[in-house]
């Protein structure tokens, strides 16, 4: 079953762990919210949906077609992300009566990691960096692209929607999307005589909402990408969330805090940060982007 990083760090005993996944989170909008699926070994061969079954009304006597669901098998393997913290022994024995030197510098790396799983959430392409995993940028097909235009275009309401409608069944759990993309729906919505609802995320804070789907942020998602002779262009994505749907893995236990403890070379105390991850969409219906984004 899918599980939420804020749930895993409830059931951590371990409290440097804890905090390092509870900073994670606070710097992460997608972490707040995407589940991840904990999967034995080095990668996850699963079938992607394409299209699903149907079904039709017969009459007495008539031969019955199948008519089948379509699947692409896929391959996800995890991926490495970490990186250490050091800190220097002087520094610790010497400076820590303002604060605790060791714990503000682990809090840093967390956020380093959860800033680069960010990035790889919306960039990732195996293909640039054979260490990472693809995004969703690469992972949405092309059926599922609603575009502003072969030039692009300035962003409308109605477009919005028909990235929305891309999602089936039912709606997108979430959009994502810049700062740019943001206050452009703020205007639109404006214009039209009304506002984006306010509501509640997960750890309390205020989110806004374009009707009832969610607006996450992502300051990796580019305003600078080139579609036909525009060159500020921007992406808005919207997704379903879940096991069948875009989903996390993960190897067992999510994230991991090693004390690696005294350096030989160096008089520092080492703490690694690691996580085997990477990204997984179980149905092509479940992702969609609307491309070509410009601001004026």
């Amino acid at each position: 079953m899918p599980l939420l990083i804020a749930e895993a760090a409830k059931l951590s005993n371990d409290i440097l762990l804890t905090g390092v996944m509870d900073t994670v989170i606070k710097e992460s909008p997608i972490l707040r919210v995407l589940p991840f699926t904990e999967i034995v070994g080095n990668g996850l061969t699963y079938n992607r949906v394409n299209a699903y079954p149907t079904a039709a009304f017969y009459a007495v006597g008539d031969d019955w077609a199948e008519g089948p669901p379509t699947f692409t098998q896929l391959t996800a393997s995890l991926a490495i992300l970490g990186g250490d913290a050091d800190v220097s022994n002087y520094i610790k024995k010497t400076r820590s009566n303002i604060q605790d030197i060791e714990a503000a510098i682990i809090a840093l790396k967390a956020q380093a990691l959860a800033t680069k799983f960010e990035d790889t959430f919306v960039n990732g392409l195996v293909s640039g960096d054979a260490n990472s995993f693809n995004g969703i940028d690469f992972l949405t097909v092309s059926g599922q692209t609603a575009s502003m235009g072969a030039d692009g275009l300035m962003l409308s309401l109605n477009k919005i929607d028909e990235m929305c409608d891309l999602i089936r069944p039912g709606k997108p759990d979430l959009l994502l999307m810049s700062r740019r993309s943001r206050r452009r729906i703020r205007i639109l919505a404006r214009a039209a005589g009304t506002n984006l609802t306010i509501g509640q995320g997960k750890l309390g804070e205020q989110v806004e909402y374009w009707g009832d789907i969610p607006i996450y942020i992502n300051d990796w998602i580019s305003d600078a990408k080139t579609v036909g002779t525009g060159t500020t262009c921007s992406t808005i994505y919207a997704m379903k969330l879940g096991e069948g749907a875009v989903c996390g893995l993960s190897a067992p236990g999510l994230m991991e805090v090693e004390k690696i403890g005294t350096l030989e070379l160096k008089d520092a105390t080492r703490t690694r940060i690691k996580w085997y991850c990477s990204l997984a969409c179980f149905c092509t219906l479940s992702l969609a982007k609307l491309s070509g984004i410009l601001d004026t």
